[in-house]
């Protein structure tokens, strides 16, 4: 790629506003007194993550990479004027105000693996025996991250517990390339919370990754097969990967040392996505694996491809339907609980398969 499109990409990614993450304080210190009756759900949500642990205690991890694994829970609240598929922000300078925007009221720390497993697995327990763990993708500052995990959980009506592994993304549009390495340095890590999950007690693990963050998580599971338990002891539950930023040679070769898993991946793609496009520029114009076309090539290795190019987006760049689209979030939540009695397996499977022509 000659450095002028590599510039041009760079810039396109720059000027884009709707993918830059808002970044800043998670914890605000003073909070709005309201009403129970005014907020909608008040969820924890558990952190794993390759992020160095903040100097400011109001940010609680920072752009920088550790070199092991640091924890946390965060609690957040959602306001009862909350929109499905939008994360109400607190704007800089406004009161942090639980009836009004997403709220993180209090984030406690965990100095070892085992304290923070022991509170994990009795939230597991109490929870029904699920967790979700949502990989974020590039772009995403910790507290993007926490709120993102908490719009997944809330607007899909997720019951288990949610986790949040969070790498240590730069949180800007020109740490593209820090990002990428910042991905390959997490997938370690990544493997040793997919065991420790596996471990808490939990009947079923489901996995949502986003955009870099797919690639972070196949690498993972590729570890996993690897040593002969790709599937966790046969805990693990759906693996949905959505836009995913990934070579679409690479992801093949993934597949192809994974093996067909025994219920299929879902991967969410779209043609009108471009984040993806701007990725693929900077890659060599090689074709995502979030923008390939050919559905029925990837369905030889055991996944099942969601075409959104229809669906309407959340922002401009069309990169996270799988969340901001409010039928699209719901219809995740259905196909995560369909094993509890929600509905059936293969019924919402295939209403998740048919989305391309019904989602608006």
């Amino acid at each position: 790629m000659s450095p002028s499109k590599f510039c041009i990409a760079l810039a396109a990614l720059f000027l884009s506003g709707c993918i830059n993450q808002p970044s800043g304080e998670l914890l605000t210190g003073a909070v709005v007194n309201v009403p129970v009756s005014e907020i909608a759900g008040n969820h924890a949500i558990f952190v794993a993550s390759t992020r160095e642990r903040a100097s400011d205690d109001k940010q609680v991890f920072d752009r920088g990479r550790s070199a092991t694994l640091n924890f946390a829970r965060v609690n957040v609240t959602v306001p009862k004027i909350h929109q499905v598929g939008q994360i109400e922000r607190r704007k800089s300078g406004k009161d942090a105000d639980p009836t009004k925007y997403f709220t993180a009221t209090d984030a406690v720390g965990y100095e070892t693996q085992p304290e923070f497993s022991k509170a994990l697995s009795a939230d597991i327990a109490a929870r029904g025996g699920r967790a979700m763990l949502f990989v974020h993708g590039y772009n995403t500052s910790f507290d993007a991250g926490v709120y993102r995990a908490t719009q997944i959980a809330h607007d899909s009506g997720y019951t288990g517990t949610p986790v949040l592994f969070s790498w240590a993304s730069g949180g800007s549009t020109t740490d593209y390339v820090y990002d990428k390495e910042s991905a390959a340095a997490a997938r370690d890590q990544l493997e040793v919370t997919l065991r420790m999950l596996a471990q808490s007690g939990a009947r079923r693990i489901d996995i949502v990754a986003h955009s870099m963050g797919t690639w972070v998580t196949m690498e993972a599971l590729r570890q996993l097969a690897l040593t002969g338990d790709r599937d966790l002891g046969g805990k693990l539950g759906d693996v949905v990967l959505a836009s995913p930023d990934i070579d679409v040679d690479v992801f093949k070769a993934q597949m192809r040392r994974y093996g067909k898993p025994t219920k299929p991946f879902f991967l969410m793609t779209s043609g009108d996505d471009r984040a993806l496009k701007l990725s693929g520029l900077i890659a060599g114009s090689k074709p995502r694996l979030g923008d390939y076309k050919n559905a029925a090539d990837l369905a030889e290795y055991g996944v099942i491809v969601v075409d959104l190019s229809d669906a309407k987006g959340g922002d401009s760049f069309n990169h996270t339907k799988f969340a901001d689209n409010p039928q699209m979030v719901k219809l995740l939540g259905q196909r995560l609980r369909a094993d509890d009695g929600f509905a059936s397996d293969r019924e919402v499977t295939d209403r998740i398969n048919m989305l391309g022509g019904g989602l608006q």
